[in-house]
């Protein structure tokens, strides 16, 4: 309990019954509603063959980048394997299994490809014990699978050093856990009176709010929203990653929270940041559109010309996003060869003019893509 007078947004009398300003939002929510038809009809042209890409892309964004929210960093090449297996798109060489990945990758993609299916608290418990598959987060055992019980005192939202924590948030007591819940998830699964996109952040909002477990908190908020915006776009596919769009304004976005989570129940702020963060990442999906399309128009411009396995997944990996230079030794790490055949590798694709030489390559040698005409 905090000192004073203030008080968190569960302690006001008026929890949960959210108030907001509909027409302050309404200019936004048509700019929101118009993005996601612009993009859903420009995917829905491409084909199926690309949309399954453009998912897997996509669907691989957001689990990285849910998790490195947190400050977690998940191998992003087990993440992509992890979605390919199971949405069957063929990648080629897959990475080894790992269960803490595959139980976050199982969480995204059971909200999204199962929106329809009511939100159950069996169903929050099994994606909770999907993504601690060892019983501990970090060093430290948890409860899986299980609303939290407050052994350890009450559940807060704390930064800084031991000796000097900043209480940031305090959540509801454990007792009252299993009421919260039933509200929140009779509200999401039965309640029609608010728009979709607005019922996303509310949703979101209410989730991270009561916080019912004992971590991996706003990891599940993140995918219960986003399995209320799968449902208000009646689609299984996914073409951008909200996700991704919060890490770049992570700063902001807890900020937000803080503040709304101690302030009234008026959440009109919260909700006009949620849908301008929205928009701004519907906006942003055309440069996973491009990619996507570049990578198609640069296979089919290079079909049929004699490559090694190895050779197509590195060239693949520098068309998912290539992060900084492409030398003979990345090459060598990434294709786990040795430095000579990874020279050998490259001097074929130089001589077919696949690769190139960078003009900037400094003081060793780098390549990058011929660019296509």
């Amino acid at each position: 309990m905090k000192s004073g007078e203030e008080l968190y947004i569960w302690q006001l009398k008026a929890w949960p019954n959210w108030v907001y300003d509909h027409r302050r939002l309404a200019p936004l929510l048509a700019q929101v509603h118009q993005a996601q038809g612009y993009l859903q009809g420009r995917m829905y042209d491409l084909g199926m063959d690309l949309r399954d890409q453009a998912t897997l892309r996509v669907l691989t964004e957001d689990v990285l980048k849910t998790s490195e929210i947190e400050g977690e960093k998940l191998n992003a090449d087990s993440v992509r394997s992890s979605i390919a297996r199971r949405l069957g798109v063929d990648i080629g060489a897959l990475a080894p299994a790992d269960r803490h990945v595959d139980g976050v990758v199982d969480m995204v993609l059971d909200a999204t490809q199962k929106h329809n299916t009511p939100l159950t608290a069996e169903r929050l418990y099994g994606w909770h014990a999907a993504m601690f598959p060892t019983g501990y987060s970090g060093l430290s055992k948890i409860r899986t699978g299980q609303w939290r019980d407050d052994a350890q005192g009450p559940m807060q939202v704390v930064s800084g050093p031991m000796h000097r924590q900043k209480v940031h948030y305090e959540a509801p007591p454990a007792l009252h856990l299993d009421a919260e819940m039933s509200d929140f998830m009779l509200w999401f699964n039965v309640d029609q009176h608010d728009d979709p996109v607005i019922k996303a952040g509310l949703a979101h909002l209410w989730f991270v709010t009561i916080h019912p477990f004992e971590d991996g908190n706003g990891r599940m908020a993140r995918a219960v929203g986003d399995m209320a915006l799968a449902k208000a776009e009646v689609s299984v596919q996914r073409y951008y990653s909200l996700s991704a769009q919060i890490q770049r304004e992570r700063k902001t976005y807890y900020d937000r929270l803080e503040a709304t989570q101690k302030g009234s129940m008026d959440v009109t702020d919260w909700l006009e940041w949620f849908l301008a963060c929205l928009l701004r990442c519907l906006q942003g999906a055309e440069h996973t559109l491009a990619s996507v399309l570049m990578k198609a128009r640069y296979w089919q411009h290079w079909v049929g010309m004699p490559m090694k396995e190895r050779q197509i997944k590195l060239l693949n990996k520098i068309l998912d996003g290539f992060d900084g230079k492409l030398t003979s030794s990345k090459w060598a790490s990434i294709g786990k060869c040795s430095q000579d055949t990874a020279l050998r590798d490259i001097s074929d694709l130089l001589e077919l003019g696949v690769l190139k030489k960078s003009d900037a390559s400094g003081r060793s040698t780098s390549y990058e893509l011929t660019l296509l005409k």
